[in-house]
């Protein structure tokens, strides 16, 4: 009996040993969301290879400074997901600083100052270009890249939709990054089928109401989701629709306006995840009173003289620029005096939490 299970028993350890053999050679990819304040801006560190996908807002050196930091000697591609500025903002200076074989955008002709900028960059450099269409794919090393959207054919008017979507596979864990694709691409992606699955999302569109729709994020089944967004910035990202869509499907969430520079890391067969800042986004964030500027249509209505007409108020004002403190109610919402605002105030549940100041 012994001998007849000796084969079997060589087998299971010939699979063992070239597995851990497998993830020993494939050494270790690392994932940088990097903290661009309002913008977005990705690094993918592998042996052999470096990866960014968009670079930041207009203005900023975050990005340049990182790669420096880093000591990231040249990119093997600079992917620019969208030609809208808090993408694309420091791609020309990455172009002039860094060597950088191959590019990839969408195609997409945005007559900016930014974009066009950024195309006498590409062609003046030595880097290769492409436009790639879902269904293609490439690898650098281990890493298979696979292009998710544009679908190919005429591309579409809408700059979102044109985004570039990709999904990073090493080994067995894989990273979707989405740009800014809204929720009618997330849908017409899951309605083809395709495999979404990944352990980490990246959030589109810094985690608006406009993407993350609750069947896509089905679908990607995600460990955990990271988004990117500028502390109190204007547009109220991330929006609480989003963030409630995450808690009761208990995916955890990283933001780097609470988290700074966000950092995964994976051997092929498991990952890690660090972050540059303590700061942690759970079930206190929403349910630990009612912030002015997170909170749904429904949870500010828990608030004293907080109906459903003054809930849909607020929610309009933050989206034209965060509240900043409580006592803005009594300036920004109609039939809010000093003694409604005092009994508000008096409830203790109302709240504004980390807005910075003008």
């Amino acid at each position: 009996m012994r001998r007849r299970w000796m084969p079997l028993v060589l087998a299971l350890l010939v699979l063992i040993s070239a597995a851990a053999g497998s993830a020993l050679a494939r050494g270790e990819l690392v994932v940088h969301y990097i903290d661009v304040g309002q913008g977005e801006a990705a690094l993918l560190q592998g042996p052999g290879f470096a990866i960014l996908i968009d670079a930041g807002n207009i203005g900023g050196r975050e990005v340049l400074d990182y790669l420096t930091q880093l000591q990231v000697e040249a990119i093997d591609l600079l992917v620019v997901t969208h030609p809208h500025a808090d993408h694309i903002g420091q791609a020309a200076e990455v172009l002039r600083t860094f060597p950088v074989r191959e590019v990839w955008m969408s195609g997409y002709e945005h007559y900016t100052k930014a974009f066009e900028e950024l195309l006498d960059a590409v062609l003046d450099s030595d880097a290769d270009y492409f436009e790639p269409r879902a269904g293609f794919e490439r690898s650098y090393g281990e890493l298979e890249l696979q292009v998710l959207n544009p679908p190919q054919g005429e591309l579409s008017r809408n700059v979102h939709e044109t985004c570039l979507m990709l999904k990073a596979v090493y080994g067995q864990i894989a990273f979707l990054f989405t740009g800014d694709a809204e929720q009618r691409t997330e849908k017409a992606l899951v309605a083809q089928g395709l495999p979404l699955q990944a352990h980490v999302l990246q959030l589109g569109h810094h985690a608006s109401r406009t993407s993350s729709a609750l069947e896509f994020l089905v679908a990607v089944e995600p460990d955990a989701a990271v988004y990117s967004a500028g502390v109190g910035n204007d547009f109220g990202h991330p929006h609480p629709e989003v963030l409630n869509r995450l808690k009761i499907l208990e995916i955890p969430v990283y933001g780097t306006d609470r988290y700074g520079t966000i950092v995964v890391r994976t051997d092929g067969q498991t990952y890690s995840l660090e972050t540059e800042k303590k700061g942690q986004l759970n079930e206190e964030d929403i349910l630990g009173g009612v912030d002015l500027n997170t909170a749904s249509w429904e949870e500010l209505q828990l608030i004293i003289h907080i109906g459903p007409e003054r809930a849909g108020q607020i929610i309009e004002e933050r989206e034209k620029r965060p509240f900043r403190s409580v006592d803005e109610l009594k300036e920004r919402i109609k039939g809010i005096g000093e003694k409604t605002l005092a009994e508000i105030k008096a409830q203790g549940l109302v709240c504004v939490k980390g807005v910075n100041g003008y």
